[in-house]
């Protein structure tokens, strides 16, 4: 089979070379490449053998968000940690940011990568997307696993006036869909935007390291195409929100879990996806807030080695 990925120098910003505080022995097991879908080049690191696993992060973060489970993740699979379009070392095309699109770039990328059929863990936006993927591509699919979002167009819209800790949480979406002014009040002050949701969303304003929080920040903060990338997801979620009232009219059929921490989303992240699916096991995950990968890696990759593991369905597991 043709390969369509080629190495990206190690001394590239954003690639794993350029990583800071990586697991010991990473740069061993995992290398950064670019893949060439036919349509645009993504980012991946890849390492391991095994079935297939493709992690996909969500907003503002990149590949480095699955660095504390990818080591453990790669004894047992051949891991794909994707950037998507328009996230660090991807092509930042204007559009193309609803989850359709996004989940036919995945399935482009696995098949570029020689995987016909994956498991998949989607976290934030990268839920979104897996969900699409589930839906719009269901024989590509093996199993999926999603972490702490609710999903536009399925889940329950929030009202104007919410409770202000609701409020606090979900207050980006509005902001992020604006056409410009957003990108104008941000430019420039990215540290001071991106570093308060991760202060604000994980457990505790210490979870997420300082390095960790300077690594998504200058990524964005690298180009103007990044930054107005970032806020594309959102807003393209008049597109993804149609997209996903016809998803929801044919239900998932494949083995679901679905992950949230105790301080972030707890049962909601399950409750959106038995709206959707109809295997679905729930783990909540204790002490962690929005970011359970990196807030609480032990106890996520318990919960995702069991389920991927299982022959078929998994038991319900309440709390970790």
């Amino acid at each position: 089979m043709t390969d369509h990925s080629t190495p990206i120098p190690a001394d590239t910003p954003g690639s794993v070379g350029q990583a800071p505080h990586l697991p010991e022995g990473f740069g061993d097991t995992f290398t950064s490449r670019y893949v060439n879908t036919g349509k645009l080049r993504l980012h991946v690191v890849t390492g391991g053998e095994g079935p297939a696993l493709l992690l996909l992060g969500g907003w503002p973060q990149t590949w480095y968000a699955w660095r504390l489970i990818m080591p453990t993740l790669a004894k047992s699979f051949s891991v794909v940690a994707a950037e998507p379009r328009g996230v660090g070392l991807s092509d930042k095309p204007s559009d193309g940011y609803d989850t359709g699109t996004l989940a036919t770039d995945m399935v482009d990328l696995m098949t570029a990568l020689g995987h016909e059929r994956f498991s998949m863990v989607g976290h934030d936006i990268g839920m979104w997307t897996g969900y699409a993927l589930a839906a719009d591509h269901p024989n590509r699919l093996e199993r999926l696993a999603v972490a702490e979002a609710a999903i536009p167009g399925l889940s329950p819209s929030a009202t104007l006036f919410n409770h202000g800790k609701v409020n606090e949480k979900l207050w980006h979406f509005g902001f992020n869909r604006l056409p410009e002014l957003n990108e104008i009040l941000v430019r420039g002050r990215e540290y001071g935007f991106f570093s308060h949701q991760f202060r604000t969303k994980a457990a505790t304003p210490m979870s997420i390291p300082e390095y960790a929080i300077q690594t998504y920040v200058d990524a964005i903060a690298a180009s103007p195409e990044a930054l107005r990338s970032s806020f594309e997801f959102y807003r393209s979620l008049d597109e993804t929100m149609a997209q996903n009232g016809r998803r929801k009219e044919r239900r998932l059929t494949l083995p679901v879990l679905a992950i949230a921490g105790a301080e972030g989303l707890g049962a909601s992240v399950k409750n959106t996806m038995m709206l959707a699916a109809d295997d679905v096991t729930s783990v909540i995950v204790a002490g962690a807030g929005h970011y359970p990968a990196e807030e609480a890696p032990g106890a996520t990759l318990d919960a995702l080695t069991a389920f991927l593991a299982a022959p078929n369905a998994t038991a319900n597991r309440d709390a970790l």
